[in-house]
């Protein structure tokens, strides 16, 4: 199947709620996918953790790992494995390896572990991050949900296909010219006999490049993939916004809205100083972050306990999920 034909068939919609650290991600991503699966019992819904430092098991208040769990009838969960998430690129070195060993070259398995660490196929979590992204969204759910990890990571993550594409296409080239060199000196001493058999790993190198494109495209597209931006209504979460926004723009990602979450509205209308001052604070930010921006804002309150468990996540999840759809049906009551 070649690229096209995979990026066809795929039919999620896909959600990466990403931002600064401690501004509520995992909370958001796991109400906004609590709130699809609630809103359509049908539809098959997946939550998938790619920050390092996991939270989403706490979210849901249960034991996650790599593969899939139930939380509900139609809604799934799941966190990212950094090291088997890294199987499908420790194949491309073993390849390799296989294709050196086949030309005469002599590696024991310790080469092979100095390969892999070397660089050539970079990223660390970055890596298994981007492997469980088109592991997920090409599974058939109908939709997907992934929570990012802090925004240096996201950057990195968003360069990764590009790097991965021009590594694995020259990973593809050296395996080409020791396949062509083993071959040739081979055929000195079998002649046409020396090109029967052997090892073809070509298929590795060029399945995952394919797969990498797959999510590059898968990214881009903003017919099946947006990326919501969390930030707290404070300076410093407004500032790194912006630098996300602003590369996510550069790479051609679409940023379908900001959620800005906590924001104290002093419903209670208490006049103590501090409740004053936070409301007026929290008001006047928001006020900025529509005015620094282009984008549609999800606001969320400040929740009076801890969002924990799958009734505060739903509460959570109203906000995040109604405006969203008031905003793709102005009409609808």
């Amino acid at each position: 199947m070649n690229q096209s034909d995979e990026t066809e068939q795929h039919s999620s919609t896909i959600t990466l709620y990403g931002g600064k650290g401690g501004v509520g991600k995992t909370t958001c991503a796991a109400a906004h996918a609590l709130a699809l699966s609630e809103r359509s019992s049908d539809a098959r819904t997946l939550v998938v953790s790619t920050d390092p430092a996991h939270s989403l098991g706490d979210a849901f208040e249960r034991d996650l790992t790599g593969e899939p769990s139930a939380v509900t009838d139609s809604l799934f969960a799941a966190e990212v494995d950094p090291e088997s998430g890294q199987e499908a690129y420790q194949r491309v070195v073993e390849a390799l390896v296989a294709e050196f060993r086949d030309a005469g070259l002599r590696l024991d398995d310790d080469d092979l572990e100095r390969l892999f660490e070397s660089g050539l196929i970079p990223g660390g979590d970055e890596v298994a991050a981007l492997e469980y992204i088109a592991r997920y969204s090409l599974a058939g759910y109908d939709n997907v949900v992934f929570d990012t990890a802090p925004t240096g990571h996201t950057l990195r993550l968003l360069d990764l296909p590009e790097v991965l594409g021009e590594t694995l296409g020259v990973a593809g080239e050296v395996q080409r010219r020791v396949q062509r060199t083993a071959r040739a000196a081979r055929s000195i001493v079998l002649g046409p006999a020396a090109y029967w058999g052997g090892t073809d790993n070509s298929d590795e190198i060029e399945t995952l490049r394919e797969r990498v494109g797959v999510v590059r495209e898968l990214l881009r597209d903003p017919a099946t993939t947006q990326f919501r931006v969390v930030l707290t209504p404070e300076r410093m979460a407004i500032a790194e916004t912006d630098r996300l926004v602003s590369r996510l723009d550069t790479a051609s990602v679409p940023v379908d809205s900001l959620v800005v979450n906590r924001v104290f509205e002093n419903e209670d209308e208490c006049q103590c100083d501090r409740c004053q001052r936070d409301a007026r604070r929290h008001t006047q930010r928001l006020r900025e972050i529509d005015e620094q921006f282009d984008l549609d804002v999800s606001v969320v309150p400040l929740q009076e306990t801890e969002v924990q468990g799958l009734d505060a996540l739903s509460e959570l999840g109203r906000y995040l999920l109604s405006e969203q759809l008031d905003r793709e049906d102005p009409d609808r009551p």
